[in-house]
């Protein structure tokens, strides 16, 4: 299966990765001949870097058996207008557009198929909506959700005076009395599929599956319990921070705005006339001790700038703010807030790549989550009277290394199955794999592989 990107910038490169992980044929077209030279070193593609029309780019990237063409440049105009000259000129069935411009996003034109594309999928509000689910439940760590049904993953930093520290998780499951599961550590550079021999060092990052008020109850255990935000700080007045500004006065939250820009401010203020917007550089010393930032439940760090989002969070927390959440987009920084003890992470480059990637294996597959720099996913397929799964037990499935099936949602009910466990059509699995097990794993559960 064929398809092309248009733009290589960080989503474009991440999309492009996982694609040809699972044996998409993958053709990358970027105008900046740096940038094509240096994906070219990196990933096992054709990358077209062309002065020619894009039209021309197209046909040279073979078109005529392309399924996808995905364009993620940096400009929203030139990703919706390419689209319609794909949807004009080829017979390339799928189109998908990067569009941060809220305004375009939620356009009816562009929710009516205007100029032939397929999908819209904005950084910036899927970002929002993960920020809000995730304070929403506390955001006392990573959140992720799942369509129709309360199990969840969150995730969870050990350290020595952790009840899970140097236990094996065959030893910590029976004297915790929670239906739960852990489904991968992070150790270092390396992401682990855990077995019931896998023993908790200090620094891993584990990610706990669960029922949400099981969910609630453990990390209560732990020391993580779950707060009420009554009172939050968002740190920029950026579109992001703006959005999730507009769901928490919603929900009845009150919310405090602080940025540099004292024009942008004025706006602010008379957009959020209940709330309190702060003119103030938030890198300047004193600033959270004359404004009081130190009285509130959570701060949300939203600039632009991302290596200030973990610092203002990391200092907030210092000075008795209770939870933080960062926005941070540089994969690398990912692993290192959470060293910080910043209590969540989101990243709209990742929020992006996975939208797409689960409209891209829509059908069979009802949702993805990458993990850890996509070393890793979560995938929930919704089973079928076709799938090679349907009236099999699990012992029989003979899913790959590197993965394990975390639950069956039959009914609305979330059962965590044994070796013995029939899977029906219309139950949904939702699985965990390590990147090079994710082809694998499809064909255990799709019709197509895919």
């Amino acid at each position: 299966m064929k398809a092309i990107i248009f733009g290589a910038g960080a989503v474009g490169f991440q999309l492009a990765k996982l694609l040809i992980a699972e044996k998409y044929d993958v053709v990358i077209i970027e105008k900046d001949q740096e940038r094509a030279r240096f994906i070219s070193s990196k990933l096992d593609c054709m990358v077209l870097n062309q002065e020619s029309t894009l039209t021309s780019s197209i046909k040279d990237s073979g078109a005529e058996d392309a399924r996808f063409f995905i364009s993620v440049t940096n400009s929203d105009e030139v990703n919706i207008v390419s689209c319609g000259i794909v949807a004009s000129e080829f017979n390339i069935p799928i189109k998908i557009a990067r569009v941060r411009n809220v305004d375009y996003s939620k356009s009816n034109l562009l929710k009516k198929n205007f100029l032939g594309i397929d999908f819209i999928v904005n950084p910036e509000v899927e970002a929002a909506k993960l920020i809000h689910n995730t304070v929403t439940l506390g955001a006392s760590s990573d959140v992720m959700m799942f369509e129709n049904t309360d199990v969840q993953i969150r995730n969870f930093v050990v350290n020595k005076s952790s009840f899970f520290y140097n236990k094996p998780l065959k030893k910590i499951r029976k004297i915790l009395n929670e239906r739960f599961l852990i489904s991968g550590v992070v150790r270092g550079e390396e992401f682990i599929i855990p077995s019931g021999e896998t023993v908790i060092h200090e620094n891993d990052n584990i990610y706990i599956f669960a029922e949400k008020d099981d969910l609630s109850r453990l990390f209560a255990d732990l020391g993580r319990k779950s707060e009420k935000n009554d009172n939050v700080i968002i740190v920029g007045g950026t579109t992001i921070g703006t959005l999730v500004c507009d769901e928490l006065i919603k929900s009845g939250t009150h919310v405090a705005i602080i940025d540099k820009d004292r024009t942008l401010c004025e706006n602010l203020s008379e957009k959020y006339s209940d709330s309190l917007v702060i003119h103030s550089d938030i890198s300047e010393e004193g600033v959270f001790e004359e404004e009081n930032l130190e009285n509130y439940d959570l701060i949300i760090t939203a600039t632009g700038n991302e290596e200030l989002n973990v610092l203002s969070s990391v200092y907030a927390k210092s000075l008795g703010i209770k939870r933080a959440l960062a926005l941070v987009t540089k994969a690398g920084y990912i692993p290192i807030a959470q060293k910080l003890n910043i209590d969540s992470i989101v990243s709209p480059k990742s929020s992006t790549v996975n939208a797409i990637l689960k409209f891209i294996r829509r059908g069979d597959i009802k949702s993805v989550h990458t993990l850890f720099n996509e070393k890793a996913e979560v995938i929930e397929y919704h089973i079928d009277t076709l799938s090679p799964a349907c009236s099999k037990k699990v012992m029989d499935l003979k899913h790959p290394a590197g993965t394990l099936i975390l639950s069956v949602i039959r009914d609305g009910e979330n059962k965590i199955p044994d070796g013995n466990f029939v899977i029906h059509a219309g139950d949904r699995v939702i699985t965990i794999a390590l990147r090079d097990s994710v082809e694998k794993l499809a064909a255990v559960f799709t019709s197509d592989g895919k």
